[in-house]
């Protein structure tokens, strides 16, 4: 096998390079003839580049995609405390990484955002789409929230969520699910 192979399956079975650190050393080879930074960065990079140029859908194979949540808040519905700025949001935008890493080993990303313009949102989102997997929208305020969520699900490939809203309804279904086991129901 040359490079080009070596790239792209050592890119395939990875399914990306990073969590919060790098998922493999780079002072190994792969395979014992090919230098793992040749393969993760240049050349060998290119190829797998190239095969998702031609391809998008393989960015899930060939990265850390699959895995990759952007958490996006504005600071304006936040835990009770209402509209506050969004450095005061990082502190539970860092928690729900938490979260999201231990209970389902999910790299989440938090960005929160310094604008509460719907439309400066849902293009900020759109623009960062290729990066991430899916898009949780979080702690924003109602109707905008909504809003926000229904044209991003329309507009966008990948899954978009919305704790609240979602999270609700999950965790109403499990306690009626568990609830009619319970009482021995289908």
């Amino acid at each position: 096998m040359g490079i080009e192979e070596d790239a792209i399956n050592l890119h395939r079975t990875l399914k990306g390079k990073i969590e919060i650190h790098n998922t493999i050393a780079i002072n190994k080879s792969f395979k014992g003839k090919n230098d793992i930074l040749d393969l993760i960065y240049t050349p060998g990079v290119a190829f797998v580049s190239r095969d998702i140029a031609k391809d998008k859908k393989l960015a899930f194979d060939y990265t850390s995609k699959w895995n990759n949540v952007a958490i996006v808040c504005d600071g304006t519905r936040v835990l009770g405390l209402g509209d506050v700025c969004p450095e005061a949001t990082i502190p539970v935008m860092e928690g729900k990484y938490v979260l999201f890493k231990i209970l389902g080993g999910v790299n989440a990303f938090p960005l929160c955002v310094d604008t509460i313009d719907k439309e400066e949102i849902i293009k900020l989102v759109k623009s960062i789409q290729p990066m991430f997997g899916a898009i949780n929208i979080e702690d924003i305020e109602s109707p905008k929230v909504l809003e926000i969520v229904e044209r991003l699900q329309k507009e966008l490939l990948i899954p978009v969520f919305h704790d609240d809203q979602h999270g609700t309804a999950i965790i109403a279904l499990a306690g009626l699910l568990n609830a009619l086991k319970l009482v021995q129901k289908k």
